[in-house]
C-alpha cells in the first residue's frame, strides 16, 4: 500500500512539475505587438508570418498603418497570409490611414520638383487608395475571407494591449509611425509599459534610400518618427539602412525561398510579387530585406553583431533633409532620446533562419 502511494505521489509531482514547466515555457513568450504597413509575402508579409509561427513569440495583434500599401490593402494582405499559416486567431487591426503632416502627399509633388528626389519609390502615396479592405481581399483572391479585421481602432489595440499587460509588450514598428505616435500622444500613461520598441526605419550612417538622406518608412511621416524617438521609452532599438543595405538578396536566393514554400497561397504571392517580376526582367539586380531582420532579432536577438547607442532624431524642417534620421555622441538636442542602433547582423544565421520559417509556411 505505502509503494502504492509513494507511486501516485511520484506521478502527481511529475505532472505538477510538467504543467509548472510548460506554464514558464508560456510565461517567458514575448508579447509582440506588430505595427505595419503590410505587404504581401517579402517584407512585411514574411515578417508577419515568422512572428506568428516563432515558438517565443505571443503576436497579440497586427495594427495596420498607411506606408508601403494603403490601410485598406494592408488589412487585406495581413488577413488573407495569417489564413494561409493557420493563425487566424492573430487580430489584424486596422489604424491610420494619413500621415501626421496635413495634406503629406500633397507635399511630395512639390518634393521631386524641389529636392530631385525624381521617380522614387513613394509607396501608397503614389495611387489612389482602395474602397475597402474586402473590396481589395475579392479582388486580390477571388473569394470571401475567413475572418474579419477587428472591430476597433489600431491605436485603441495599442493602448489597451500594454495596459493589459504591462511592462512586457514589445511593439515592433515597421512601417511608418503614426499609430504609435497618436498612442503615446492620446494616452501617454503607456509609455513606461511599453518594454520596448523596435523601428525599422532611418538611416544614421549611410545614405537614405528615397531621398539622398532619408529612408522610406521615416521621410513619408518625419513628424510620427520624431514624436516616436523623442518619447522616454525604456528601450528603443532601430533597425535601418546601416544593417539592412549590408544583407544582399538576390534571384538565387529568392527562387530558393519560393521553393521552400509549400502553401500554395503563399507560393501564389512569392511569383507574382514585384520582386519576382524584377528579378525576372533584371536577373542581376540586387534588393535588400529590411523588416525581416526586425523581426528576426526580436525571435533571436543573438543575432545582433555591431550596435551603437547614440540619442537620436528626426528632421522635420521641410528642405532637402526632411525625415534625415540623425545620430550624436554627446551635445544632442533637449528631448531626444537614447537608442540602440544596429549597425551588422549574423547574416548566414538570419537567412537560416528566414529559409527554416519559411519551409513552414
Amino acid at each position: 500500500m505505502k509503494t502504492t502511494l509513494r507511486i501516485l505521489c511520484l506521478m502527481a509531482l511529475v505532472g505538477l512539475m510538467g504543467m509548472t514547466s510548460e506554464r514558464a515555457a508560456a510565461q517567458k513568450k514575448e508579447k509582440v505587438i506588430l505595427d505595419t504597413d503590410m505587404v504581401e509575402v517579402f517584407d512585411d508579409g514574411v515578417a508577419m508570418m515568422m512572428l506568428a509561427k516563432a515558438p517565443n513569440i505571443d503576436l497579440l495583434g497586427v495594427t495596420i498603418v498607411i506606408g508601403n500599401t494603403w490601410v485598406p490593402e494592408g488589412t487585406a494582405y495581413g488577413i488573407r497570409q495569417l489564413e494561409c499559416v493557420n493563425r487566424t486567431d492573430i487580430p489584424i487591426v486596422p489604424g491610420i490611414r494619413q500621415p501626421i503632416y496635413p495634406n503629406r502627399f500633397e507635399t511630395i509633388k512639390n518634393e521631386r520638383v524641389l529636392f530631385g528626389i525624381g521617380d522614387a519609390y513613394v509607396g501608397a502615396a503614389g495611387y489612389p487608395e482602395p474602397a475597402s479592405w474586402r473590396a481589395v481581399y475579392l479582388q486580390k483572391y477571388g473569394r470571401e475571407p475567413s475572418v474579419q479585421p477587428l472591430d476597433m481602432k489600431a491605436v485603441n489595440f495599442i493602448i489597451d494591449r500594454v495596459k493589459a499587460n504591462p511592462g512586457e509588450v514589445t511593439i515592433l514598428a515597421i512601417g511608418t509611425c503614426v499609430n504609435l505616435a497618436t498612442a503615446v500622444r492620446i494616452a501617454p500613461e503607456i509609455v513606461p509599459l511599453i518594454k520596448r520598441v523596435i523601428y525599422m526605419g532611418g538611416s544614421f550612417f549611410r545614405p537614405g534610400n528615397t531621398t539622398p538622406t532619408a529612408e522610406f518608412n521615416w521621410w513619408l511621416d518625419p513628424e510620427a518618427a520624431k514624436i516616436c524617438v523623442r518619447t522616454p521609452f525604456k528601450e528603443q532599438v532601430i533597425v535601418g539602412l546601416d544593417v539592412c543595405e549590408k544583407m544582399a538578396f538576390r534571384k538565387d536566393r529568392y527562387e530558393r525561398i519560393t521553393n521552400l514554400v509549400r502553401n500554395e497561397g503563399i507560393k501564389g504571392m512569392m511569383k507574382r510579387n514585384y520582386l519576382n517580376v524584377k528579378f525576372l526582367e533584371e536577373p542581376t539586380y540586387t534588393h535588400y530585406v529590411w523588416d525581416v531582420i526586425a523581426a528576426s532579432i526580436l525571435i533571436d536577438p543573438t543575432l545582433i553583431r555591431e550596435e551603437v547607442k547614440r540619442y537620436v532624431d528626426v528632421n522635420s524642417q521641410f528642405g532637402f533633409s526632411y525625415g534625415q534620421a540623425l545620430a550624436f555622441d554627446s551635445n544632442q538636442p533637449v528631448g531626444s532620446q537614447p537608442a540602440r542602433i544596429i549597425l551588422t547582423v549574423d547574416e548566414a544565421r538570419l537567412w537560416s533562419m528566414i529559409e527554416k520559417y519559411c519551409s513552414e509556411f
